[in-house]
């Protein structure tokens, strides 16, 4: 089956935590720290790898974690990396964050490689606590933590143009016959389910790519059936065929066809009918001539907007010769960069460190106590022992230094007021 889309969680590896250790030598009596400093956690990267072309690997397996930094040891020994985790993907997967579907990375054109979640930094061993006046540190950073995401990878089939049109108007027919791709053939009546690509190899002009788009619907811009894993498909295709039975066989109207596929293009995305697009009315084998009213008809309809009318026989080849010909010369009309869907969520290590850098100084009314709260705070209080002495003062020139003590002044706080801090709570005393 063609593997076009999975959901997966990634998380990056945890960083080592800092180590407090101190000289404990022959001849050395006062020995001062000599704690380590943790290893880095390893990353989660995302890199396209040309010999794919599904997403297969990640039907089965769901779940990718990234090797944690070691701790830091004693005599200054740095704790050892972990190990990035690299994920690999054909080119054309898009990235999404699964709570939000809002694009994270779209692996096409340039887009090779990319660091999307990055390791947690290694905490800092007690040595670097060391001050003239605290010679002797018992508390070492901890560990940046991990990061974890659910993220949605969508294979976007990067064809230059694609086939649409409603089941058994003959695309699997067609395909075949202009490109080396075996699709299965028969009368079904119902939609293939997955893209059938093919390349189509033209003589005196440059060959494209050419996709059958799994058959469409009535509603599946509004996800009725498997529309919009159908209609995804077709973002990146550069020019449209609609394939309809000129003959009606089956007694469908190829005129209310096309406007029923083009409803549901506007409808997921409006810009689709932008994209060059021909009409191929197929199956004209079964038809006396070389026309018929319904040819006529969709002429009457459609040329006037622009969408050229070819009729052709799939089965024969009558008339496929000069469809491709035409679409061909599209193409060179065209942009020839592949389209890249734009970022819309930054997970940079930068845009991160913003948000995590600040604090909050509020006074709660309803309990009657100062609120100081922030992941700066947190942070801090998760590497500091503040059951010891000198730990508690190190903490109070933390408050001190960051302008926190000054907020709660100017908030009103007096001696004997509550302070909470995450799950301590204290008295304040100047």
């Amino acid at each position: 089956m063609f593997a076009d889309r999975a959901k997966i969680f990634i998380k990056s590896g945890k960083g080592g935590d800092g180590h407090v250790s101190f000289r404990r030598e022959k001849y050395v009596p006062d020995g001062g720290p000599d704690g380590g400093d943790g290893g880095h956690g390893g990353s989660i990267i995302f890199e396209v790898d040309e010999a794919l072309n599904t997403l297969t690997d990640y039907r089965h397996k769901r779940k990718f974690v990234a090797q944690s930094g070691e701790e830091g040891g004693k005599k200054n020994c740095h704790g050892k990396n972990g190990e990035d985790l690299i994920l690999r993907v054909p080119a054309g997967t898009v990235i999404k964050d699964s709570a939000t579907d809002k694009v994270i990375a779209d692996m096409s054109g340039d887009n090779k490689r990319i660091v999307l979640l990055k390791g947690g930094r290694g905490g800092k061993g007690n040595q670097h606590y060391a001050t003239p006046t605290m010679q002797a540190p018992k508390y070492a950073q901890p560990g940046q933590p991990a990061k974890e995401l659910e993220v949605k990878l969508e294979l976007k089939v990067i064809a230059d143009v694609g086939l649409v049109g409603f089941p058994n108007v003959g695309k699997s027919t067609f395909l075949s016959r202009v490109t080396n791709a075996k699709p299965k053939i028969a009368n079904y009546h119902f939609t293939t389910l997955s893209p059938n690509l093919g390349v189509v190899d033209m003589p005196d002009s440059k060959g494209f790519v050419i996709a059958d788009i799994p058959g469409l619907i009535e509603g599946a811009s509004e996800g009725i059936g498997l529309g919009h894993e159908f209609l995804r498909h077709i973002e990146r295709t550069k020019v449209m065929i609609h394939i309809v039975d000129g003959a009606s066989v089956e007694g469908r109207d190829p005129i209310a066809d096309i406007k029923a596929i083009r409803k549901e293009l506007a409808a997921y995305n409006p810009e689709l009918l932008n994209k060059p697009q021909v009409i191929a009315a197929n199956k004209m084998d079964a038809v006396y001539g070389d026309t018929n009213e319904i040819i006529e008809a969709l002429r009457s309809e459609f040329e006037p907007d622009g969408l050229k009318i070819f009729p052709i026989s799939a089965v024969s080849g009558q008339g496929v010769r000069e469809l491709l010909f035409h679409v061909s010369s599209l193409l060179d009309e065209l942009p020839q960069e592949t389209v890249i869907f734009d970022p819309e969520v930054d997970l940079t290590e930068d845009s991160i460190e913003i948000t995590e850098d600040g604090f909050t100084v509020i006074y709660d009314n309803e309990e009657d106590e100062y609120v100081v709260e922030g992941p700066r705070i947190e942070r801090m209080l998760g590497y500091t022992n503040i059951d010891s002495e000198k730990g508690f003062l190190f903490f109070q020139n933390f408050l001190k230094d960051q302008g926190i003590l000054e907020q709660l002044e100017s908030l009103g706080i007096e001696e004997g007021d509550t302070v909470r801090l995450y799950g301590l709570s204290f008295e304040y005393y100047k």
